[in-house]
């Protein structure tokens, strides 16, 4: 089977596994609508192609046999994800399960192109000498918006370099590899919708709060982008000069007036302390923000949860829930059904791990709903 051959089958079930984790052929006709040949056939065409194994598990609370249970098999490809923040790059490098094999950061002065692919590809060879495999590719997530039809990034003033070029060929040219690139706020949310808040939630914001403050949105299952792949820009919808934006930057600046003394975000969130003064503070001059931001998506969206995360420490995002208030007119005194505010659940850099997954879901999976037999 070649993998750029994938019927679209073949990718829900691929998808379902990866959701799932182990899941056994009758579960899969069931989920995705497919005939129990029709699953039995897939089944059997992934495992010859390498990509799935499958092994003898019982069924929890079940009495009877065990049944063959489908799994990915993580040593089929390997994917690499690269992300580009304010002072720091980050890599990842994600098996086929979306395990986490690998991860790198790096301070990187003036973060400039040669200095990001020169370091890249220096990380590359390291992490893949330790496991080969064949990478499927490189995701790419840049802090910045799109800019419309034309071809690349607006980012923030520190990362000039990057600014509306093509990443993607910059990416492709170095590397010989399919690349893939997206905002740091996309790649998050699909970092989090598979392998966090995701598991249960199928519909979700998520604030990446980091130097800035942005996001994702995660619409049954799937990221959705919007017009130009700009939804989720959250803090758009904040009036200038009159609510701070909610992110670690303002935190960094509180925090020094107390102490300690951070150069930048990567270093606070590296020597973050939840006793810290400052975080008092800093609740109460983002909670109107994040109330504002909050009660806006869960109100016009009806989502299932409000996801807060990036560079935020869980520890800080536990702080400042409380202190977030989802507005509600409770007409007739009956409240709204609102979303749940939790912090993210994703484990390691989300960013890095999110482009890492790009490649992934662009060439294996496709969403687990009715498959096509």
């Amino acid at each position: 089977m070649q993998e750029n051959a994938l019927t679209p089958s073949e990718r829900q079930v691929l998808g379902l596994v990866f959701r799932r984790g182990a899941v056994t052929q009758g579960q899969i006709a069931e989920l995705t609508g497919l005939t129990q040949q029709s699953a039995s056939r897939i089944v059997a065409g992934l495992h010859e192609a390498g990509m799935v194994t499958v092994g003898m598990k019982a069924l929890e609370g079940k009495r009877g046999y065990p049944s063959g249970a489908v799994q990915l098999n993580g040593s089929h490809t390997l994917s690499a994800g690269v992300a580009i923040m304010a002072d720091r790059a980050a890599i990842a490098l994600c098996d086929f399960s979306g395990n986490v094999v690998a991860e790198a950061t790096a301070l990187l002065p003036g973060m400039g192109t040669k200095a990001v692919l020169d370091w890249t590809e220096q990380q590359l060879a390291t992490l893949t000498q330790r496991r080969p495999a064949i990478l499927a590719g490189i995701g790419i997530a840049v802090t910045g918006s799109f800019v419309g039809e034309r071809v690349g990034f607006n980012t923030p003033f520190y990362l000039n370099e990057w600014a509306e070029i093509d990443i993607e060929q910059l990416f492709r040219e170095r590397f010989k590899l399919p690349t893939y690139a997206d905002n740091n706020g996309n790649v998050a949310a699909l970092c989090e919708s598979m392998l966090g808040v995701g598991r249960w939630a199928k519909s979700f914001a998520y604030l990446y709060i980091s130097a800035g403050v942005g996001g994702g949105i995660v619409l049954d299952g799937e990221v959705w982008r919007g017009r130009h792949g700009n939804a989720g820009e959250f803090a758009g919808g904040l009036p200038t000069n009159i609510y701070p934006f909610p992110n670690l930057e303002l935190l960094r600046q509180i925090t020094a007036k107390h102490g300690p003394v951070f150069d930048t975000v990567s270093e606070l969130v590296d020597g973050f302390d939840p006793r810290w003064p400052s975080i008092d503070e800093w609740i109460v001059r983002v909670r109107d923000s994040l109330s504002i931001i909050a009660s806006n998506a869960t109100a016009i969206l009806d989502l299932d949860a409000i996801v807060l995360g990036g560079l935020m420490p869980k520890a800080l995002a536990e702080r400042v829930i409380p202190a977030i208030e989802l507005y509600d007119q409770k007409r007739r005194m009956v409240p709204r059904p609102v979303a749940r505010l939790v912090p993210a659940e994703a484990p390691g850099n989300p960013a890095a791990i999110g482009a890492a997954l790009l490649p992934l879901k662009s060439t294996f999976f496709a969403p687990a709903a009715r498959a096509v037999a």
